[in-house]
């Protein structure tokens, strides 16, 4: 895969802006980055019931009330997540999330019904799924957001809770960057199928220097140890590109190139968060379990 400027000045002068408001909504403070992931929650879904309508002409003709009604219940699973970090006031987002995705579980089927005249199973299990593969690992991404979001530090309550996020999403773009370029150098053997440009070169080259870089920051920062940043870099690596090689199976069945066109370079919303929607979880998962 030989390397081509052209292609990679615009893909750094993208993910320079990508960058800016990345960091923006994760580091100023929790309210921009629920804002921030509520905007990539809808931009998601957009793309996502777009695929699945060029791949199945049925779910492309699905109503306005089960199209964007599910967006809503989506967005429900986020606020559930929010626990009691996100109030606004007396009202609690959590508690928000929890009620409203209840009712939108009763209203929903039979909305569908009245408007549709049938419930179609098939169409109900791609929006199902599309739950379980966008809001759900966008739910688990606030509840990581919430952990350590007071943590004393100097007698001074500081919110520390953008740690596991950024570190999570460092990783992805480490391993991504770095996959690209040593691919790109002396990639020969292709890594899937799925995604021809892909190779074995890159992808071990890349997981190895992400997780050395990652290591490293673990090493020099004050937050959690080096063998839990190894594993949030492994994980990112591994499920990051699985993440990657599903969304491109997707495409393929859709036979488009890009799931959208919002950032030049890098393709719509899909294309740049497929590896996080399924390291998320698993990261989730052991943050939950291990990391103190």
């Amino acid at each position: 895969m030989a390397l081509n400027l052209s292609t990679l000045k615009t893909r750094t002068l993208t993910a320079l802006v990508f960058l800016i408001i990345m960091l923006t909504g994760l580091l100023w403070d929790h309210w921009p980055f629920f804002i921030l992931f509520t905007i990539i929650h809808f931009g998601c879904w957009k793309e996502y019931q777009q695929l699945i309508g060029i791949i199945d002409k049925d779910y492309a003709g699905i109503t306005p009330f089960h199209k964007y009604g599910v967006r809503l219940a989506g967005w429900c699973i986020m606020l559930y997540f929010t626990n009691d970090a996100f109030n606004i006031g007396d009202f609690s987002l959590h508690a928000i999330g929890w009620w409203a995705g209840l009712i939108f579980t009763f209203v929903l089927p039979i909305i569908e019904l009245l408007f549709a005249g049938t419930i179609h199973l098939k169409n109900i299990g791609y929006s199902a799924l599309g739950l379980l593969y966008i809001s759900l690992s966008w739910g688990l991404m606030m509840d990581l957001r919430s952990k350590g979001m007071s943590v004393a530090s100097f007698d001074t309550s500081i919110d520390f809770g953008f740690v596991i996020p950024l570190g999570l999403i460092l990783s992805i773009w480490i391993n991504d960057t770095m996959a690209y370029f040593v691919g790109s150098l002396i990639g020969k053997t292709p890594l899937s199928k799925i995604s021809p440009k892909k190779t074995w070169e890159g992808t071990i080259g890349g997981a190895i220097l992400c997780v050395v870089v990652i290591a490293l920051l673990g090493w020099w920062s004050l937050f959690y140890t080096v063998k839990d940043w190894t594993i949030i870099a492994l994980i990112a690596a591994v499920a990051g590109t699985t993440g990657d090689l599903l969304e491109s199976k997707l495409k393929r069945m859709a036979n488009v190139k890009d799931s959208g066109t919002i950032m030049p370079g890098h393709g719509g919303f899909l294309d740049r968060f497929d590896s996080l929607l399924l390291a998320t979880p698993v990261a989730w998962l052991y943050a939950t379990l291990f990391m103190k």
